[in-house]
């Protein structure tokens, strides 16, 4: 049986060793989150902060931060969850294994909320002065909720109910001691219950919960198979119904068992929100979002506040994706159909990059085969679900021994396949994730499908030879991978939608003469090649978040023919940073001082943490 709360929880890891408390004052201000990140990277236990500096709640982090961890959290729930997924997208798989679908007999009472008669987390109010005031980052605009539970229903259709994981910004900025930021990102479920609110002239009631079982907050930032709604999966994974109060005198119904909830509603007009540093690695900048109006917050006895840090991946979210894609994973084929595989790549910020794997059945009499299918399936992924907002999306057919999850051999196979002339489709104006600023505008950029078929039809490299003479400002060459190239390049000085005649009118024309650019097919132009090169993940960051496709894409002999775009090789991606992006996150060194004493011999944080 699971747990009804997160103090269950907590009680539960602690007893298996995969709970620390650390009982010193430590700083909500900038020390929790890095304490939190660096012992996430050490692949240490869950920390409870049990003396916060400025609050009297204790604070739970990397609740998250391990496979293990998760598997342990769940494993009285895993079997019947993988059964629940394999039946919905195989409902065949349900007769071929009578004995695996027996799982899903305990999970079925599960999914319906139970009518709660109480609800601790009312059992006491407090001021929002009296919360934990977690900043993340030094850039950050105040603090924020980093796992808050935000429950919402449609005004005119009660059953259309939505709980999501939307940035809840505390303080900060021009919010009073009755409102808070509430940052919800483009297709998201409480934009439909806003949008139905303000054509009614209504508010929008809204609470805002955190703690709770940890399969709420799994829930919340799941994507939920059709049919199936956030509490009922969340009752299936933490192995128990969920709890909903009804209590008079509230509009919404009560997640009794979290524990802390901040009753409010949606108030009219908006108010500058941010910065964050978000999942990119980068900090998302103030903009006008919606408010928060503030009614009255709320807590259990006991309660605790859980919380993350998010930054440039791998972080706890990680984990959490990895964790999510073990269940989805079968549902790729059943929601678009001919596509085998779909991978966000985490290291290059989740969004900014999508490879995916498909079927390439179209004309199949054609002795020189091109991406025709592929192409289907790639406006299929940029339409609908969150794989639409992606902004680069690599493709291509099936393959023997071919997966989306090994990046790096994925992208080998694309580029030994790529023909400039035809295999790149872009699609401009277009939205793009509201943390991504390397396009035209907030919440706008382009996109681009590079789709491959067929046989191989180069050898990568693995040495650059000599380059023929660059431009002034490029040069430090570096092999990052096979068939991909990095060049140092110059400031960029562009306007933001400017291409960059340097790179158009110099740096392609004289890689025409380089005598390997057929087997170093790609080229990132970067500010520090020698960065970019020392990783694969560095590669990916750079090259997928500091780019827009439209803009920052160049190519030898380029050419546009009927609006559509080609070159021969090497294709070149600008990744350097411009002016208009926002700043890369990078941790105040005085607090990593201050905690790398925490972490000495016989120290608090002794084997708890690495730089």
């Amino acid at each position: 049986m699971g747990y009804k709360n997160l103090g269950q929880c907590v009680a539960d890891l602690e007893a298996h060793g995969h709970l620390r408390r650390i009982d010193i004052p430590v700083d909500p201000n900038l020390e929790m989150a890095a304490i939190q990140r660096m012992a996430f990277r050490k692949g240490a236990p869950a920390l409870l902060f049990t003396r916060p500096k400025g609050s009297s709640f204790p604070m739970l982090a990397n609740l998250f931060g391990t496979r293990e961890r998760v598997r342990h959290i769940f494993r009285d729930s895993l079997a019947t969850v993988e059964s629940i997924f394999k039946a919905k997208a195989d409902p065949a798989w349900v007769l071929r294994n009578p004995a695996k679908a027996a799982r899903l007999l305990p999970g079925m009472p599960r999914m319906l909320p139970a009518r709660a008669r109480r609800a601790p987390v009312l059992d006491n109010t407090c001021a929002k002065s009296q919360l934990p005031g977690l900043v993340s980052w030094p850039g950050d605009g105040g603090a924020f909720i980093t796992l808050p539970l935000v429950y919402s229903e449609h005004p005119d259709k009660k059953r259309h109910a939505n709980l999501g994981m939307y940035r809840i910004q505390l303080s900060g900025n021009e919010y009073g001691e009755d409102e808070a930021g509430l940052h919800y990102q483009l297709q998201r479920g409480i934009g439909i219950h806003h949008a139905a609110a303000l054509a009614g002239g209504k508010k929008l009631p809204v609470h805002v919960y955190a703690g709770g079982s940890p399969a709420l907050i799994l829930s919340a930032v799941m994507p939920m198979p059709e049919g199936m709604s956030e509490l009922m999966f969340a009752g299936i994974l933490g192995g128990r119904r969920i709890g909903l109060a009804r209590p008079k005198g509230f509009s919404l119904p009560v997640l009794g068992e979290c524990d802390f909830m901040l009753k409010g509603h949606v108030a009219s007009g908006l108010k500058p929100e941010g910065p964050f540093g978000d999942h990119l690695g980068y900090y998302s900048l103030r903009h006008d979002f919606p408010v928060l109006r503030i009614e009255k917050i709320f807590h259990r006895d006991d309660a605790i506040w859980p919380f993350t840090s998010v930054g440039r991946p791998p972080q706890e979210d990680t984990i959490l994706g990895e964790f999510i894609h073990e269940f989805t994973a079968p549902l790729v084929p059943q929601v678009f159909a001919g596509v085998r595989e779909v991978h966000a790549v985490d290291a290059a910020g989740v969004h900014p990059l999508l490879l995916a794997m498909g079927e390439e059945r179209y004309m199949p009499w054609h002795d020189r085969r091109k991406p025709a299918e592929l192409l289907t399936h790639a406006m299929h992924l940029l339409g609908v679900t969150q794989t639409a907002q992606a902004k680069f999306l690599l493709i291509a057919e099936n393959a023997p021994g071919l997966t989306v999850r090994d990046a790096r051999a994925f992208i080998s196979h694309v580029l030994e396949r790529s023909d400039f002339s035809e295999n790149l489709h872009f699609l401009t104006r277009a939205t793009c994730d509201t943390l991504d600023y390397s396009g035209s505008a907030l919440h706008e950029g382009s996109k681009l499908i590079w789709a491959v078929c067929g046989p191989k039809r180069r050898d990568l490299g693995h040495e650059t030879g000599e380059m023929p003479p660059l431009p002034s400002g490029f040069g430090n060459v570096r092999m990052a991978s096979p068939g991909i190239a990095v060049i140092g390049g110059p400031a960029h000085k562009m306007p933001r939608g400017c291409p960059d005649p340097a790179i158009e009118e110099l740096l392609a024309p004289a890689l025409a003469s380089w005598p390997r650019r057929e087997s170093f097919p790609f080229v990132i132009i970067a500010d520090d090649p020698d960065f970019c090169a020392a990783s694969f993940d560095n590669l990916l960051w750079v090259a997928f978040t500091r780019a827009d496709p439209a803009t920052d894409t160049y190519g030898v002999n380029a050419a546009t023919q009927a609006k559509h775009w080609s070159c021969q090789a090497p294709l070149i991606l600008d990744a350097r940073k411009k002016g208009f992006h926002a700043p890369p996150l990078e941790d105040d060194p005085a607090i990593i001082r201050k905690i790398m004493e925490l972490a000495k011999k016989g120290a608090p944080l002794e084997g708890l943490i690495d730089e």
